[in-house]
């Protein structure tokens, strides 16, 4: 009985296809709008995935899993909502600020101060040597341990010492930009050269390697220089206040890395319980300063890239929505014109179930072969845009299954209607229709 069963079930399913085989332009214009929901789909889950696996490469790259940052305001602070108004009144960060913290807190290995970086405004200047000139690129000073809160690359050479932050000595760590067009191209060994940064000289005893770029666009993540802070505050004139000076204040942040086998949590909270005490804050008072980790940019941009993707999936389920109605007025028609075929096989015996099952099966099989088909171009369009300009792709097998389910799913339900309407014509009404 089951063999039986299973035999009607199989010329149930060879029937669909034959249907959907011979009809092929309705069943092309029909599945239409779900080739083009679905291509959608594919096509933007395999970017925004790239540019989301790009994006976590950089910040992997810019700032090390433990480093943590303490900036008078940042971008978290724009995401969580708060005005630039009230933002601007908060207090500079000083360098007493990250002293406290290398003095005071038990679980910080390294504490490093970076000016001109870290919000507000920046500092550039053009970097010169011999006849050629870089545009106007970012300089910043640092403490020796900037290499241990980043894991950009030493290419060439070495980075600041110790004794030349105490000395103020004018040295200098090159971005990739500016050796790649002050040296690499003419073959020279910077090392030990002497470049002219604005109006003063520095000798230059480090290179940066290449960092990563967000979707492979050239935003000038190599352009930029490193001095020591010190050497910074004495060549800009820097003087760093502990009161707000609104939008003109110079950028700085302090980055520190926990000591070994201590958890990041218990770092924020003693930095937090830290800086609150210097900065006088009250306990019903909120923090003047943000403090950010991998983690939290991490979720920060997940959240956006999930939004993006969401918005992208309802709108490509628009196009689904109308193809799901193109099916169900096609095989709305469909069954008019096949109403003697369903009264013959009624006749013959075939059940009400049978005859929805095929039916069902026909709108499935003809919208999961439109999901098959924007799939393939989905891919396509993800690969083109890949090779033509570079943009990364990210092609998970979900985002496939995602686009056949989706597309079955219409079918089925939008192919309800149609098929339970078959189901119940009454037989003798049915083999009496001309």
């Amino acid at each position: 009985m089951r063999t039986i069963r299973y035999g009607l079930i199989g010329e149930v399913v060879v029937m669909a296809f034959d249907t959907v085989r011979t009809n092929k332009m309705r069943s092309g214009l029909t599945v239409l709008g779900v080739v083009i929901g679905i291509t959608s789909i594919v096509a933007m889950t395999a970017l925004i995935r790239g540019f989301d696996t790009s994006i976590q490469e950089s910040l992997r790259t810019s700032m090390g899993p433990n480093t943590i940052f303490i900036q008078r305001f940042g971008f978290t602070s724009f995401a969580s909502g708060k005005e630039f108004s009230e933002l601007i009144k908060r207090p500079n960060l000083t360098v007493s600020d990250a002293r406290a913290l290398e003095e005071q807190a038990t679980t910080l290995q390294y504490v490093d101060i970076e000016l001109g970086v870290g919000g507000g405004p920046t500092t550039q200047r053009r970097v010169s040597y011999r006849d050629q000139k870089t545009r106007p690129i970012l300089v910043f000073g640092t403490a020796e341990y900037f290499g241990e809160g980043t894991r950009i690359p030493i290419i060439a050479g070495r980075f600041l010492s110790g004794i030349e932050l105490q000395h103020r000595s004018n040295v200098a760590v090159l971005g990739y930009a500016p050796y790649q067009l002050l040296f690499e191209q003419s073959g020279i060994d910077p090392i030990g050269k002497t470049v002219r940064l604005g109006n003063d000289q520095f000798t230059v005893v480090g290179v940066f390697g290449k960092r990563p770029s967000p979707g492979n666009f050239e935003v000038n993540q190599d352009d930029f220089v490193v001095i020591p802070y010190t050497t910074f505050q004495r060549v800009f004139g820097v003087r760093i206040i502990r009161e707000p000076r609104g939008v003109f204040g110079t950028a700085i942040q302090i980055s520190v890395v926990p000591r070994e086998g201590v958890r990041q949590e218990d770092a924020v909270a003693e930095i937090e319980r830290i800086m609150r005490v210097r900065h006088g804050l009250r306990l019903d008072e909120a923090n003047d300063f943000d403090i950010v980790t991998q983690d939290a940019v991490v979720r920060l941009w997940n959240q956006i890239s999930q939004a993006t993707f969401l918005a992208l999936v309802v709108i490509s389920s628009i196009a689904l929505m109308v193809g799901g109605i193109g099916v169900m007025a096609i095989m709305s028609i469909s069954v008019t014109e096949r109403t003697r075929e369903i009264g013959v096989r009624r006749a013959l015996g075939a059940r009400r179930r049978e005859v929805l099952f095929q039916f069902l099966t026909e709108a499935a099989v003809l919208t999961s072969a439109g999901g098959i088909l924007g799939i393939v171009l989905g891919s396509a369009i993800g690969l083109a845009v890949h090779f033509v300009t570079g943009f990364p792709v990210s092609l998970p097998l979900w985002s496939f299954a995602l686009g056949l389910g989706f597309s079955a799913t219409v079918g089925i339900a939008f192919g309800m209607y149609p098929a339970i309407r078959a189901a119940r014509l009454d037989p003798i009404e049915a083999l009496r229709y001309e």
